[in-house]
Protein backbone atom coordinates (compact mmCIF):
# COMPACT_ATOMS: atom_id res chain seq x y z
CA UNK A 1 0.00 0.00 0.00
CA UNK A 2 1.26 3.32 -0.70
CA UNK A 3 2.33 5.60 1.88
CA UNK A 4 0.16 8.01 3.28
CA UNK A 5 -2.71 5.70 2.14
CA UNK A 6 -6.26 6.43 4.73
CA UNK A 7 -5.23 3.19 6.30
CA UNK A 8 -1.72 4.22 7.05
CA UNK A 9 -2.73 7.41 8.57
CA UNK A 10 -1.60 7.95 12.09
CA UNK A 11 -4.14 9.97 14.33
CA UNK A 12 -5.23 10.89 17.54
CA UNK A 13 -8.95 10.63 17.98
CA UNK A 14 -9.73 10.15 21.95
CA UNK A 15 -6.51 11.35 23.12
CA UNK A 16 -5.95 14.65 25.46
CA UNK A 17 -2.53 16.39 24.94
CA UNK A 18 -0.87 19.21 26.45
CA UNK A 19 1.48 21.20 25.07
CA UNK A 20 3.44 24.21 27.13
CA UNK A 21 4.65 27.29 25.62
CA UNK A 22 2.55 26.82 22.62
CA UNK A 23 1.88 30.42 21.53
CA UNK A 24 4.23 29.99 18.79
CA UNK A 25 7.34 29.14 16.87
CA UNK A 26 7.84 25.37 17.67
CA UNK A 27 4.89 24.49 20.09
CA UNK A 28 2.52 25.92 17.95
CA UNK A 29 3.45 23.73 15.23
CA UNK A 30 3.41 20.38 17.55
CA UNK A 31 -0.67 22.22 18.83
CA UNK A 32 -1.76 22.56 15.09
CA UNK A 33 -0.68 19.00 13.88
CA UNK A 34 -1.77 17.54 17.27
CA UNK A 35 -5.10 18.77 16.49
CA UNK A 36 -5.46 18.45 12.81
CA UNK A 37 -4.77 14.55 13.73
CA UNK A 38 -7.55 14.73 16.21
CA UNK A 39 -6.25 15.21 19.39
CA UNK A 40 -7.89 17.54 21.87
CA UNK A 41 -5.30 19.95 22.56
CA UNK A 42 -4.42 22.52 25.83
CA UNK A 43 -2.52 25.50 24.45
CA UNK A 44 -0.44 26.65 27.18
CA UNK A 45 1.66 29.89 27.36
CA UNK A 46 2.28 32.28 29.84
CA UNK A 47 2.53 35.27 26.73
CA UNK A 48 5.64 36.69 28.46
CA UNK A 49 8.73 37.86 26.16
CA UNK A 50 11.54 35.83 25.39
CA UNK A 51 13.42 36.72 28.68
CA UNK A 52 10.30 35.70 30.36
CA UNK A 53 8.74 38.93 31.97
CA UNK A 54 5.61 39.90 31.23
CA UNK A 55 2.42 38.00 30.19
CA UNK A 56 -0.34 37.88 27.97
CA UNK A 57 -2.81 36.00 26.77
CA UNK A 58 -2.91 36.80 22.94
CA UNK A 59 -0.70 34.13 21.91
CA UNK A 60 -2.30 30.97 23.44
CA UNK A 61 -5.69 32.30 22.24
CA UNK A 62 -4.33 32.50 18.67
CA UNK A 63 -3.70 29.15 18.54
CA UNK A 64 -6.48 27.93 19.56
CA UNK A 65 -8.55 30.37 17.72
CA UNK A 66 -6.58 29.00 14.02
CA UNK A 67 -7.34 25.39 15.77
CA UNK A 68 -10.98 25.51 16.26
CA UNK A 69 -11.34 27.70 12.82
CA UNK A 70 -9.80 24.22 10.83
CA UNK A 71 -12.78 22.25 12.68
CA UNK A 72 -9.82 20.89 15.78
CA UNK A 73 -10.33 21.01 19.63
CA UNK A 74 -8.29 23.09 21.51
CA UNK A 75 -8.26 25.83 24.77
CA UNK A 76 -5.96 28.28 25.68
CA UNK A 77 -3.98 28.24 29.44
CA UNK A 78 -2.10 30.90 30.67
CA UNK A 79 -0.43 29.48 33.57
CA UNK A 80 3.21 29.22 34.03
CA UNK A 81 4.53 26.28 33.73
CA UNK A 82 5.99 26.32 37.27
CA UNK A 83 2.45 25.75 38.49
CA UNK A 84 2.33 22.50 36.62
CA UNK A 85 -0.43 21.38 38.62
CA UNK A 86 -2.56 24.31 37.25
CA UNK A 87 -2.27 23.61 33.79
CA UNK A 88 -3.09 19.71 34.02
CA UNK A 89 -6.31 20.28 36.01
CA UNK A 90 -7.05 22.12 33.17
CA UNK A 91 -7.18 19.62 30.93
CA UNK A 92 -8.30 16.84 33.11
CA UNK A 93 -11.49 19.93 34.13
CA UNK A 94 -12.43 19.85 30.00
CA UNK A 95 -11.39 16.41 28.59
CA UNK A 96 -11.38 14.10 31.99
CA UNK A 97 -7.40 13.06 31.46
CA UNK A 98 -4.53 13.66 30.00
CA UNK A 99 -2.35 11.34 27.28
CA UNK A 100 0.37 13.55 25.65
CA UNK A 101 2.46 16.15 27.28
CA UNK A 102 5.28 18.33 25.67
CA UNK A 103 7.47 20.23 27.55
CA UNK A 104 8.57 23.06 24.96
CA UNK A 105 8.31 25.94 27.35
CA UNK A 106 11.50 27.95 27.21
CA UNK A 107 12.82 31.39 27.33
CA UNK A 108 16.58 32.86 27.65
CA UNK A 109 18.36 35.08 29.32
CA UNK A 110 22.15 34.62 26.90
CA UNK A 111 25.26 36.06 28.72
CA UNK A 112 28.52 34.90 29.04
CA UNK A 113 29.11 32.97 32.00
CA UNK A 114 31.23 35.47 34.13
CA UNK A 115 28.65 38.33 33.41
CA UNK A 116 26.04 35.52 34.20
CA UNK A 117 23.89 36.88 37.26
CA UNK A 118 22.17 35.12 39.82
CA UNK A 119 18.75 36.19 38.21
CA UNK A 120 19.82 34.91 35.11
CA UNK A 121 20.10 31.52 36.17
CA UNK A 122 17.45 31.05 38.31
CA UNK A 123 15.08 32.64 35.62
CA UNK A 124 15.89 30.14 33.36
CA UNK A 125 15.93 27.36 35.46
CA UNK A 126 12.28 27.99 36.94
CA UNK A 127 10.83 27.92 33.08
CA UNK A 128 12.89 25.08 31.70
CA UNK A 129 13.46 22.33 33.98
CA UNK A 130 11.27 23.48 37.46
CA UNK A 131 8.91 23.95 34.91
CA UNK A 132 9.41 20.41 32.97
CA UNK A 133 9.62 18.95 36.94
CA UNK A 134 5.88 20.58 37.74
CA UNK A 135 4.21 19.86 34.80
CA UNK A 136 5.28 16.29 34.09
CA UNK A 137 5.16 15.42 37.61
CA UNK A 138 1.14 16.75 37.76
CA UNK A 139 0.65 14.41 34.64
CA UNK A 140 2.54 11.84 35.93
CA UNK A 141 0.31 9.94 38.37
CA UNK A 142 -2.85 10.29 35.49
CA UNK A 143 -0.60 8.10 32.86
CA UNK A 144 0.46 5.75 35.55
CA UNK A 145 -3.36 4.97 36.48
CA UNK A 146 -4.45 4.78 32.72
CA UNK A 147 -1.22 2.93 31.60
CA UNK A 148 -0.45 4.97 28.93
CA UNK A 149 0.96 8.22 28.64
CA UNK A 150 3.57 9.75 26.17
CA UNK A 151 6.01 12.48 27.35
CA UNK A 152 8.39 14.38 24.95
CA UNK A 153 10.69 16.86 26.52
CA UNK A 154 12.46 19.75 24.28
CA UNK A 155 15.52 19.93 24.91
CA UNK A 156 18.46 21.47 22.54
CA UNK A 157 21.77 20.97 20.67
CA UNK A 158 23.26 23.87 23.01
CA UNK A 159 22.53 21.33 26.12
CA UNK A 160 24.22 18.53 24.58
CA UNK A 161 26.69 20.05 23.22
CA UNK A 162 27.43 23.66 24.99
CA UNK A 163 27.19 27.23 23.27
CA UNK A 164 28.82 30.45 24.09
CA UNK A 165 26.83 32.71 26.42
CA UNK A 166 24.21 30.34 27.47
CA UNK A 167 25.25 28.24 30.38
CA UNK A 168 22.32 28.30 31.73
CA UNK A 169 19.93 27.32 29.02
CA UNK A 170 22.25 24.99 27.96
CA UNK A 171 22.76 23.02 31.80
CA UNK A 172 18.51 22.94 31.64
CA UNK A 173 18.16 21.48 28.50
CA UNK A 174 21.04 18.63 29.52
CA UNK A 175 19.39 18.18 32.53
CA UNK A 176 15.79 17.62 31.19
CA UNK A 177 18.19 14.83 28.95
CA UNK A 178 18.84 13.32 32.43
CA UNK A 179 15.40 13.88 33.88
CA UNK A 180 13.69 12.09 30.67
CA UNK A 181 16.38 8.61 31.26
CA UNK A 182 15.23 8.37 34.48
CA UNK A 183 11.21 8.69 33.86
CA UNK A 184 11.53 6.45 30.56
CA UNK A 185 12.87 3.57 33.03
CA UNK A 186 10.26 4.19 35.71
CA UNK A 187 7.42 5.10 33.30
CA UNK A 188 7.99 1.68 31.04
CA UNK A 189 6.03 -0.78 32.76
CA UNK A 190 2.78 1.91 32.63
CA UNK A 191 3.20 2.36 29.03
CA UNK A 192 4.41 5.97 29.52
CA UNK A 193 7.18 6.62 26.82
CA UNK A 194 9.78 9.59 27.64
CA UNK A 195 11.63 10.72 24.76
CA UNK A 196 13.60 13.91 23.94
CA UNK A 197 13.39 16.04 20.66
CA UNK A 198 16.64 18.67 20.67
CA UNK A 199 15.24 20.96 17.43
CA UNK A 200 16.97 23.30 14.93
CA UNK A 201 14.34 25.78 13.76
CA UNK A 202 13.23 29.39 13.23
CA UNK A 203 11.36 30.96 16.33
CA UNK A 204 12.26 33.74 18.15
CA UNK A 205 14.92 31.86 20.13
CA UNK A 206 16.86 31.97 16.77
CA UNK A 207 15.69 34.52 15.02
CA UNK A 208 18.60 37.07 16.03
CA UNK A 209 21.24 34.51 15.89
CA UNK A 210 20.54 32.99 12.34
CA UNK A 211 20.60 34.62 8.85
CA UNK A 212 16.91 34.80 7.22
CA UNK A 213 18.00 32.95 4.16
CA UNK A 214 18.38 30.08 6.59
CA UNK A 215 15.46 30.40 8.92
CA UNK A 216 13.41 30.19 5.80
CA UNK A 217 14.56 26.61 5.56
CA UNK A 218 14.26 25.53 8.99
CA UNK A 219 10.66 26.39 9.21
CA UNK A 220 8.58 25.13 13.31
CA UNK A 221 6.41 22.74 10.80
CA UNK A 222 9.53 20.61 9.62
CA UNK A 223 9.90 19.40 13.41
CA UNK A 224 6.32 19.18 13.81
CA UNK A 225 5.97 16.00 12.55
CA UNK A 226 9.00 14.07 14.03
CA UNK A 227 7.55 15.30 17.59
CA UNK A 228 4.09 14.57 16.62
CA UNK A 229 5.48 10.88 15.93
CA UNK A 230 7.13 10.28 19.40
CA UNK A 231 3.96 11.25 20.80
CA UNK A 232 1.87 8.56 19.34
CA UNK A 233 1.03 5.10 20.40
CA UNK A 234 3.14 3.49 17.61
CA UNK A 235 5.94 4.70 18.43
CA UNK A 236 8.18 1.90 19.95
CA UNK A 237 11.19 4.44 21.32
CA UNK A 238 11.47 5.12 24.74
CA UNK A 239 14.21 6.82 25.97
CA UNK A 240 15.31 7.90 22.51
CA UNK A 241 17.16 11.49 21.88
CA UNK A 242 16.40 12.64 18.38
CA UNK A 243 17.96 15.75 16.87
CA UNK A 244 16.10 17.34 13.79
CA UNK A 245 15.72 20.67 11.86
CA UNK A 246 14.95 21.69 7.92
CA UNK A 247 12.99 17.85 7.50
CA UNK A 248 16.32 15.75 9.01
CA UNK A 249 15.77 13.65 11.69
CA UNK A 250 18.57 11.64 13.48
CA UNK A 251 18.42 9.61 16.49
CA UNK A 252 21.91 10.10 18.96
CA UNK A 253 23.32 7.30 20.79
CA UNK A 254 25.98 7.26 23.24
CA UNK A 255 29.27 6.16 22.32
CA UNK A 256 32.51 4.48 24.74
CA UNK A 257 35.76 4.15 23.66
CA UNK A 258 36.96 0.45 25.28
CA UNK A 259 39.21 2.48 27.68
CA UNK A 260 42.02 0.59 29.45
CA UNK A 261 42.36 -1.22 32.30
CA UNK A 262 45.54 -1.10 34.93
CA UNK A 263 45.79 -4.23 36.61
CA UNK A 264 47.70 -2.68 39.56
CA UNK A 265 44.54 -1.22 40.72
CA UNK A 266 43.23 -4.77 41.82
CA UNK A 267 46.89 -6.19 43.70
CA UNK A 268 46.55 -5.84 47.03
CA UNK A 269 48.66 -4.44 49.24
CA UNK A 270 50.09 -2.34 46.50
CA UNK A 271 49.69 1.37 45.62
CA UNK A 272 47.48 0.55 42.35
CA UNK A 273 48.27 2.87 39.59
CA UNK A 274 50.16 6.22 39.12
CA UNK A 275 49.42 9.50 36.98
CA UNK A 276 52.15 8.65 34.97
CA UNK A 277 50.36 5.27 33.71
CA UNK A 278 47.36 7.24 32.88
CA UNK A 279 48.96 9.64 30.54
CA UNK A 280 51.05 7.23 28.89
CA UNK A 281 47.72 5.10 28.43
CA UNK A 282 45.77 7.96 27.28
CA UNK A 283 45.85 7.84 23.97
CA UNK A 284 44.00 4.51 23.83
CA UNK A 285 41.58 5.51 26.71
CA UNK A 286 40.29 8.43 24.19
CA UNK A 287 40.26 5.74 21.21
CA UNK A 288 36.97 5.25 19.80
CA UNK A 289 38.37 2.57 17.71
CA UNK A 290 36.28 -0.61 18.23
CA UNK A 291 33.65 1.45 20.62
CA UNK A 292 31.22 0.45 22.87
CA UNK A 293 27.64 1.71 22.78
CA UNK A 294 26.22 1.62 26.40
CA UNK A 295 22.78 2.29 26.80
CA UNK A 296 22.29 2.02 31.36
CA UNK A 297 24.27 2.38 33.78
CA UNK A 298 24.69 -1.84 34.27
CA UNK A 299 26.86 -0.74 31.05
CA UNK A 300 29.40 0.97 32.56
CA UNK A 301 29.48 -0.96 36.30
CA UNK A 302 29.93 -4.43 34.06
CA UNK A 303 32.60 -3.05 32.19
CA UNK A 304 34.37 -2.04 35.12
CA UNK A 305 33.73 -5.57 37.18
CA UNK A 306 34.13 -7.78 33.66
CA UNK A 307 38.19 -6.53 34.01
CA UNK A 308 37.86 -6.38 37.86
CA UNK A 309 36.89 -10.37 38.12
CA UNK A 310 39.20 -10.68 35.71
CA UNK A 311 42.27 -9.54 37.70
CA UNK A 312 40.88 -11.23 40.78
CA UNK A 313 40.93 -14.77 39.00
CA UNK A 314 44.47 -14.79 37.12
CA UNK A 315 45.52 -14.37 40.93
CA UNK A 316 43.84 -17.20 42.16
Amino acid sequence: MAAGAASDTLRFDGRVAIVTGAGGGLGRSYAILLAERGAKVLVNDLGGSLGGKGGSTRPAQAVVDEITAAGGTAAANFDSVEDGAKIVQAAVDLWGKVDILINNAGILRDVSFHKMSDADWEAVYRVHLRGTFAVTRAAWPLMREQGYGRVVMASSAAGLYGNFGQANYAAMKMAMVGLANTLAIEGARRNIAVNVVCPVASSRMTETVLPDELLSSLRADLVAPIVAYLCHESCADNGAVVECGGGWAGKLRRQRAKGVFFPAAQNPGAKGFEMEDVARAWKTICSYEDADYPETNQDVFGVIMEHVEAARASKL
